[in-house]
């Protein structure tokens, strides 16, 4: 295991430190909670750095675990290199176990949010001996099994629904340079349609979250490495039907990219995992979520009572 990186003291009581993923490659990370509390990884999404997990969510979890946030390569303080040296997304995923081997690490449960959800199931399949449990958030499943629906019906992965047009739009409008302004309301924009539409939409709150990724990342440039990364080989069909480390699945009613029943079909292909609905909820993480994503983590974690468990 190699040595934990050196280590910085924020004001706040908050430590941050790089670790070194691969040559050239460094990661910045955060931690916080109790230094002896069960550590909890979080894995954000593509092009989305470790600031965009909410600090309400990001603290009622370290009241219970010594939770860990971390830049992705090509996002936030970490090191940008995709234009010099693609990666692969498998790569990314095995940043996730460096940042764990950086921080000396053994084990840790691991939340994984769009991207994230599944460089988690990666890790789930590939290195299932370095996680206490997984809960995948928006997401869709790394497999090629059907899905069974409640009355019996057989849907095959290529028939489950897309992603919704409203944001395959916004996906496809070409990303220009107007000004920090503009860019800004360019991202709420897209909040917007990521959000799902159930739940009142909070401008201000998004503005400030932009605000805080662009203090953090020191500029306000459009990464795009996430989504040109060769994604070949992120299929892991027949070692997440045989998992056997603990497993939660979010499902999000008003997910726009992978809408139920995604999730339904996810806890069905990962051995032993159990669905959670957080009302409401899409592809995004306004402050309605932030309790009742929180209580089903901590439930499933064992910070925080049983896990409420549905059907799968």
């Amino acid at each position: 295991m190699p040595q934990p990186a050196p280590q910085q003291q924020t004001p706040a009581g908050i430590e941050e430190r790089f670790v070194d993923a691969a040559p050239g490659i460094r990661l910045w990370t955060e931690q916080r909670g109790p230094a002896d509390a069960p550590p909890l990884l979080l894995v954000m999404g593509a092009q989305a750095t470790g600031v965009g997990w909410p600090e309400p969510l990001v603290d009622a979890l370290a009241a219970h675990h010594r939770v860990i946030r971390y830049d992705h390569r090509d996002t936030g303080r970490s090191t940008w290199p995709f234009e010099e040296r693609p990666y692969r997304i498998a790569d990314l995923a095995t940043d996730v176990v460096a940042v764990l081997d950086g921080l000396g690490l053994d084990r840790a449960h691991l939340v994984g949010m769009s991207l994230g959800g599944m460089l988690t199931q990666m890790v789930l399949a590939d290195r299932p001996e370095r996680l206490l449990s997984a809960t995948v958030i928006g997401a869709g499943a790394l497999s090629t099994a059907p899905y069974t629906r409640p009355d019996g019906g057989i849907v095959p992965v290529a028939e489950l629904p897309g992603i919704a047009p409203e944001v395959l739009e916004m996906w496809a409008q070409p990303v220009k340079d107007h000004g920090e302004e503009a860019e800004i309301a360019r991202r709420i924009a897209h909040w917007r349609v990521l959000a799902g539409g159930r739940l009142p939409f909070d401008e201000a709150y998004y503005r400030e979250l932009e605000r805080r990724v662009i203090a953090h990342t020191g500029h306000y440039r459009v990464g795009t490495a996430h989504g040109r990364a060769d994604d070949s080989g992120m299929l892991r069909t027949e070692e997440l039907a045989r998992n056997a480390v603990p497993v939660l699945v979010v499902c999000a009613p008003a997910e726009p990219v992978f809408p139920p029943p995604h999730p339904q079909h996810l806890a069905q292909a990962i051995g032993g995992a159990h669905l959670v609905e957080v009302p409401g909820m899409g592809h995004a993480l306004p402050p309605e979520v932030h309790r009742p994503l929180s209580d089903a983590i901590l439930a499933h974690t064992g910070a925080r009572g049983e896990p409420r468990r549905e059907e799968r």
